[in-house]
């Protein structure tokens, strides 16, 4: 569960292992083996989305979390065999099951959030509150992201907020507006797959997830990175913990514009705390910053 000592917000990405940051993000050669350690000294979180696909074995797991400094937090994405394959209760079991083996990162787990299809819509509420309610929420944080239109409309997102603040699960936060609020670019077209749904800053728990679709062009995220400022340091203040995570449909893009973020919040003032890579170096040979 979140706890009061740990840090208050959380910066990362998608995914940790893309050869494309080779050269750059990552040293020159760097071989695959070395991704997962080599972005955890430099982000403070990352997605789980590669357990979307599939569950890693227990030694995968526990080796994540052997190749991480303490502090760091991973926040796996629920198998889609649990969450797109129809109604939820039938899988309850295998949630609980999945749950268990995230465990395994200890203290490296972060919130585990499952991400329902735009095809599950509020005609299945008593198979959503079910689920959630079976969850076992004294041992892990868990938040939701619910794609469907319908969940948009005031009277279903006041419902599901509720039942997500009864249940101390927060509302995953997507902001698609930066790649559907600019010109046409066929490098696009595989972000805006993703739904053009509202932004609803709901806060339903002690942390919020918020899931950034970055523009690969800086002036397009400009006006939504300003607003996100605003709403972190009032989040902050307020206690909340922060968990954001830069997409990109370029993904050698990404950390760039996480990078480029944190020091915009830091210039701001918003108390958030260093990067790693920002931190007095450890060694002589320590990589430079963004």
């Amino acid at each position: 569960m979140t706890n009061s000592t740990a840090k208050s917000f959380y910066l990362g990405c998608a995914v940790w292992s893309y050869k494309g940051w080779v050269g750059d993000f990552f040293p020159p050669k760097s071989p695959a083996k070395d991704f997962l350690s080599l972005y955890a000294q430099r982000l403070a979180t990352v997605e789980g989305n590669t357990t979307f696909y599939a569950v890693p074995q227990q030694a995968t797991v526990e080796r994540w979390a052997a190749e991480t400094p303490p502090g760091f937090k991973f926040c796996p994405k629920v198998p889609k065999a649990i969450t797109h394959e129809g109604l939820l209760v039938p899988h309850i079991e295998a949630a609980l099951s999945f749950c268990d083996r995230m465990a395994y990162l200890g203290d490296r787990l972060g919130p585990i959030f499952a991400q329902l299809p735009p095809s599950y819509n509020p005609q299945q509420w008593d198979d959503l509150q079910e689920f959630l309610t079976k969850l076992p929420r004294d041992r892990f944080s868990f938040a939701l992201e619910v794609r469907h239109r319908d969940w948009f409309e005031e009277s279903n997102a006041e419902r599901l907020n509720q039942l997500l603040r009864e249940l101390a699960i927060a509302r995953v936060l997507l902001d698609t507006r930066p790649i559907y609020n600019a010109p046409d670019d066929p490098q696009l077209a595989s972000e805006r797959r993703k739904p053009q749904l509202p932004l609803q800053p709901s806060v339903t728990a002690e942390f919020s997830l918020v899931r950034f679709i970055s523009h690969p062009e800086d002036e397009y995220n400009c006006r939504y990175l300003q607003e996100w400022e605003q709403w972190i340091k009032s989040e902050l203040e307020g206690g909340t913990q922060i968990y954001f995570f830069v997409h990109c449909p370029i993904e050698a893009r990404s950390p760039h514009i996480a990078g480029s973020f944190q020091h915009q919040l830091e210039s701001a003032g918003v108390p958030i705390p260093p990067l790693p890579s920002d931190r007095p170096p450890q060694s002589p040979d320590q990589l430079s910053l963004f």
